[in-house]
């Protein structure tokens, strides 16, 4: 499978020079990703909504990229206060509470204020 760019219509990508996901034979990766509603460019406030609408973003890229949340093997969550995880956990875990990928979450700053989580993944296939 030869290697496949992926946009999710964002300007950042552009302006940036990335893809939303990358995928390369048996290997997809999503880049961080926040919880922007891109076909309306807008950034809700709460970060229950921001989660959820970056879960989407992350596997619609997956899908454009002939993948599943079902490939995902790792996933990085950023938020900017440690309190989020008490209202990111419930969210992430009905994503993937059977997949169950090695997972990381780190407090950090992000790029932009209203921003308060940034999720990425790395999906690999599984054989048929």
């Amino acid at each position: 499978m030869p290697r496949k760019l992926i946009s999710s219509g964002s300007p950042f990508e552009k302006v940036a020079g990335y893809s939303r996901a990358v995928s390369d034979g048996d290997w997809c990766w999503v880049a961080g990703t926040t919880g922007y509603d891109y076909a309306a460019m807008v950034m809700p406030d709460d970060v229950g909504a921001q989660t959820r609408n970056a879960m989407e973003t992350i596997a619609k890229a997956l899908g454009e990229a002939g993948f599943a949340l079902t490939d995902v093997v790792r996933v990085t969550y950023y938020v900017t206060e440690a309190a989020f995880a008490d209202v990111v956990f419930p969210i992430v875990g009905s994503y993937f509470a059977d997949i169950r990928p090695a997972a990381t979450m780190l407090v950090a700053d992000l790029i932009k204020p209203e921003m308060k989580i940034e999720i990425e993944v790395t999906a690999r296939k599984r054989p048929a």
